[in-house]
Parts: C-alpha cells; sequence; structure tokens
C-alpha cells in the first residue's frame, strides 16, 4: 500500500453538521478496526457570506475576516476530532491528523481520494455540504472519488455486534471490487456475510423455457464458483448466499434492516445490467438507514 494511502489512512469531510458527526463517529470506529490514521478534513470555500471574486478582487474583504474565517474552520475540525477520540476511546489511541483546506470544496476531496483508503461523509450537511436530498458532496464523492466511499446516516448509530455485512453482486468489475470490500469488512467486524444477486434475464428464461427454480438452482451455482476464492481466502466467515428475481435495490433496500454494513458497487451488469450509479447504488444509498459503502477505485 502506498506510503500516503497509510498516512491518510480513513479520509472524513466534516462540517459540523449532525450528519458530519456521525461521520466522524463511524469513520473513527473504522480507523481504529484497521489500526490505521484518521484524516479529518473541512475544507471551506475562500469567498462565504455572499462575496463574489468580483467583490474581493475590488476591495479587500472586511478588517479581520479571513481570521475569523480560519478560526470557524479550525474549530469545526477541533470539534470533530473530540468527537472521533470519544468514539474510540475503547480502542486503542487513535492517531487523527486534522486538516483544514481553503478551496473548492468538491473538486478538493475528490482529489484528497487519491491518497485515501477510504472517505467517509454524512449523506447530507450543512453550507457547502447540502443542497440535494444525498447532499452535493456525497452525490459527488459516490460518482466520482478515487477510493471507496462511506455514506452515512445522521440516524446512525452503535452497529449490532452480530449483525452481518450485506452485499450485492452481479459479476462485473465493480461488483468484485465490492465483494473484496465486503469480505474485508466483516474479516474486520468479526461478523457473517450475506451475498445477494438479482436474476433479470426474463426474456433469456422465456426464450428457453426455465423455471425459476432452475435460473435461481444456476444463480447459485454461478455465485458459488465466483466467490470461491474469495472463502478460500477468509475462511472464518459464514457466507449466506441470496439469489432473487429482480428488483436488485429493493431486494437490498430491505434485506439492510438487519445488516450493520451495506456494500454495492459504483455501476454494474447482469442482474444490475444498465443500472449505473444513477438507479441501484443511488436508490440504495437514499434510502438505506445502515452505512453504505460504494465501492470505487481510482
Amino acid at each position: 500500500m502506498p506510503e500516503h494511502v497509510v498516512q491518510r489512512g480513513i479520509l472524513v469531510g466534516v462540517d459540523g453538521s449532525a450528519n458530519s458527526d456521525a461521520a466522524v463517529r463511524w469513520a473513527a470506529q473504522e480507523a481504529a478496526m484497521r489500526n490505521v490514521p484518521l484524516t479529518v478534513v473541512h475544507v471551506a470555500s475562500p469567498l462565504v457570506g455572499g462575496w463574489s471574486a468580483w467583490e474581493f478582487a475590488a476591495a479587500p474583504p472586511p478588517e479581520g475576516f479571513v481570521e475569523w474565517q480560519e478560526a470557524e474552520a479550525n474549530g469545526v475540525v477541533a470539534d470533530a476530532a473530540r468527537v472521533a477520540e470519544r468514539s474510540t476511546a475503547d480502542h486503542r489511541p487513535l492517531r487523527i491528523n486534522p486538516d483544514v483546506v481553503f478551496s473548492q470544496v468538491v473538486p478538493t476531496l475528490v482529489d484528497l481520494t487519491k491518497e485515501a483508503q477510504m472517505i467517509v461523509v454524512g449523506r447530507q450537511g450543512q453550507g457547502a455540504f447540502s443542497s440535494a436530498l444525498l447532499g452535493s458532496v456525497s452525490n459527488a464523492l459516490v460518482h466520482h472519488a478515487h477510493c471507496p466511499v462511506a455514506v452515512i446516516h445522521e440516524d446512525t448509530g452503535p452497529a449490532q455486534s452480530n449483525a452481518p455485512v450485506l452485499v450485492g453482486v452481479d459479476g462485473s468489475t465493480a461488483s468484485e471490487l465490492a465483494t473484496a470490500i465486503a469480505f474485508e469488512e466483516a474479516a474486520f467486524r468479526g461478523v457473517d456475510l450475506v451475498v445477494l444477486h438479482s436474476w433479470s434475464d426474463h426474456e433469456l428464461s422465456d426464450f428457453l423455457g426455465l423455471q425459476w427454480s432452475e435460473m435461481s438452482a444456476t444463480a447459485h451455482q454461478t455465485l458459488v464458483e465466483r466467490l470461491a476464492r474469495w472463502q478460500e481466502r477468509y475462511p472464518e466467515i459464514t457466507v449466506q448466499l441470496v439469489v432473487v428475481e429482480d428488483k436488485p435495490a429493493r431486494h437490498l433496500v430491505e434485506r439492510s434492516t438487519s445488516a450493520q454494513l451495506v456494500v454495492v458497487g459504483s455501476h454494474g451488469r447482469g442482474g444490475f445490467a444498465g443500472m449505473h450509479l444513477g438507479s441501484v447504488s443511488t436508490a440504495v444509498v437514499h434510502a438505506v438507514r445502515a452505512p453504505v459503502i460504494v465501492a470505487r477505485q481510482g
């Protein structure tokens, strides 16, 4: 693993909102579990409070404005660091790297993901982190980040220690990355893994005259073969295979209520055919209350 990735470890974007605090708590526990640093970053636009670039160019900012903005940004990061420390008080001491950047939020965070194992954000935020239902920043990251993105809901509480990890798979490259992440997360947590695959080739099944029981058995065997090397690598993990008919997002959302973490690919094929991040993955991130990791890589 590149040294700069180890140094960044788990990256969490903060803005002082309740969603941000939830993201910090989850990110801190993830970093402690992996025994890697936690980088707490607040990206603040240098032009706030209604000041435009033209206004700043035409006249200097009010006296003390820059100092006030820096103090505000440092306060956000300091508060987040305290949340992280409280969240991991029962673990080994957590190395926290505070970081404040004055720049455009989305491009900066996307660029920082090149140097992180994972980035963690709240589903919604305030200020620069708000706008859409998912949140402008979290939405941009699940589309453009260079590492896996964990999206955390404000109501996320401590995970049930025995609840499984849930992953949606379809045989695509993104699905393979999601599978790797899901096995790793289940191993870290010492819990079972539920692997869900959706079969939706109705036209083919009608043409061949296949019944659902036959399709299900075939899909199940294919899934067993695809997961064989992962089960060899993680023999301690109990894996439950679930093959469902069509509507993968609905099945993932329904099963997420009994999972402590859901992992999905950024896009896929097969059972997820044609459903890029605008459908299955986005539907899961929007609807699921549990933490969701979207498998991405640079």
